[in-house]
């Protein structure tokens, strides 16, 4: 054996038990850490690699130095158990038992006041969010996980370097890998013009940060503490869905958010902003005043001590709905406890219904999903595809009552992966809106069937199940 080969091989000997311990300790699915110790030992010197780049959350080593005293010798443990906030006096009974789980999970309280609009695509959605940027006094706090530099792209380009001109704040927040899917780079363009703007964890060689995932998906914008605009929309011509002529057009929702809940969204985008520069320098503006009657509250989830809070109360809404459940989502790959809740919510009755896009954008996901779909289906869990434009909306409706809007899909990337931003509805009116919406769609697809499933061919079974296996990372 050459020189070189001894030395990869002492390389390798050095590096797998440090790696698989390294995951024996830290993480917390028994399964996870048995895979990645399997992988850093049998793979030669590729596992310890491997590991290192995709296998060690780096955002809690870097929220450790940002924050020390938050993060002691147990913080892998997860999140401390928050104090929950008081319940308002006067919330319907029905409420109090989701609205309980929400205070134990979310630093924020359910607030009254607040008004909600939904906004359809780009053609509803962008102008709404422009006029707000162009009449904007104070500050304006951007942040996508997509921002393209396509034609959509370069009017909120414009708009924001015209507002940093007239000396309004402006901050735009993009993601480190989001930002590679148009060139050129919407984040050089703004800096151009001087509009600061920062990355979320960069890919970069050096120092090496190769990480693909941990990534920030929230798709916010707020203006002047008193408007904010989240949902699940990036910017980019692609959401302009009703152009027939746009092959790369999406369907999708985004709401415009007005009242204290505002207030709670400034600071998550404030919170986001001082990790990733480590400035400080701003606080949220004062909690807006009441402009309805909807009581909401912000739930964020993300690989740092956020870490399984959205699994949380996706299984207790579930466990607590009493008739109805729809679920809208591009991508469906819940983990274990989910389908578990979704089946058992089935047995006892609850009309579940769950609303897929035919076509994905990733065909791997889709067919991934094709191989799990059975396990829900089985116990009268209902599969609808919805026909294309590729739809990306994520709603979460139980019994027409409660609404969970933002930013994640049903899959690990989002619920254990990635950095999401959602915002609790308690309020009937929009519930049965967006119920409706949800049903035009169910009128429009197709039911998925148990027979339909069982007729794939081997070849394409195998394919499926192929894709499955990489679920936690799809």
């Amino acid at each position: 054996m050459s020189d070189i080969n001894w030395f990869l091989l002492f390389v390798h000997l050095v590096l797998a038990p440090g790696t698989a311990i390294h995951a024996l300790i830290f993480k917390r699915d028994s399964r996870a850490a048995f895979g990645w110790i399997a992988v850093c030992v049998l793979l030669p010197l590729g596992g310890p690699i491997l590991y290192l780049l995709f296998g060690i959350n780096r955002v809690r080593t870097q929220a450790a130095k940002l924050a020390p005293a938050r993060f002691g010798p147990g913080y892998e443990r997860g999140a401390e158990v928050d104090q929950p906030h008081p319940l308002p006096a006067d919330l319907a009974p029905g409420y109090l038992p989701l609205a309980r789980v929400g205070a134990g999970l979310s630093r924020h309280a359910l607030l009254p006041g607040n008004c909600i609009e939904a906004l359809h695509n780009g053609e509803q959605a962008y102008p709404a969010m422009l006029e707000a940027i162009h009449g904007a006094t104070s500050r304006i706090y951007l942040s996508s996980y997509i921002f393209d530099s396509d034609r959509s792209g370069q009017q909120f380009i414009e708009a924001l370097t015209h507002a940093h001109a007239r000396n309004v704040d402006v901050r735009v927040l993009i993601d480190g890998m989001g930002e590679w899917y148009s060139w050129p780079r919407a984040r050089r363009l703004l800096r151009r013009h001087g509009v600061p703007t920062a990355r979320f964890m960069p890919l970069k060689l050096l120092p090496p940060s190769l990480h693909l995932n941990l990534r920030s998906h929230h798709k916010l914008l707020v203006v002047d503490s008193t408007v904010a605009f989240s949902g699940g929309m990036n910017i980019g011509d692609r959401h302009l869905a009703e152009r027939g002529e746009n092959p790369a057009r999406v369907v999708d929702m985004h709401f415009r958010l007005r009242g204290p809940v505002v207030n709670q969204l400034e600071e998550v985008f404030l919170d986001m902003w001082r990790f990733t520069t480590g400035q400080a320098d701003t606080q949220p503006g004062p909690e807006g005043a009441s402009t309805g009657e909807m009581r909401c509250r912000v739930i964020t989830d993300g690989p740092d001590e956020d870490l399984d809070r959205l699994t949380m109360l996706l299984v207790a809404a579930i466990s607590l709905a009493r008739e109805q459940i729809r679920i809208m989502t591009p991508y469906f790959l819940p983990p274990r406890e989910i389908v578990a809740a979704l089946q058992a919510a089935a047995v006892r009755g609850v009309d579940v219904t769950v609303i897929l896009p035919e076509k994905s954008n990733l065909p791997f996901v889709h067919w991934a999903t094709r191989n799990m779909l059975w396990e829900v289906l089985v116990r009268g869990v209902r599969v609808v595809y919805q026909p294309p434009p590729f739809a990306h909306t994520k709603l979460f409706i139980v019994d027409r009552r409660y609404v969970l809007i933002g930013s994640a899909n049903w899959d690990a990337r989002s619920l254990r992966l990635n950095f999401e931003l959602m915002v609790e509805i308690y309020d009937a009116q929009l519930a049965r809106q967006l119920a409706r919406h949800a049903e035009a769609a169910m009128r429009t697809g197709t039911a998925v069937t148990l027979d339909e499933l069982d007729g794939r061919s081997f070849p394409v079974r195998l394919r499926d199940s192929l894709c499955w296996l990489f679920t936690p990372y799809l």
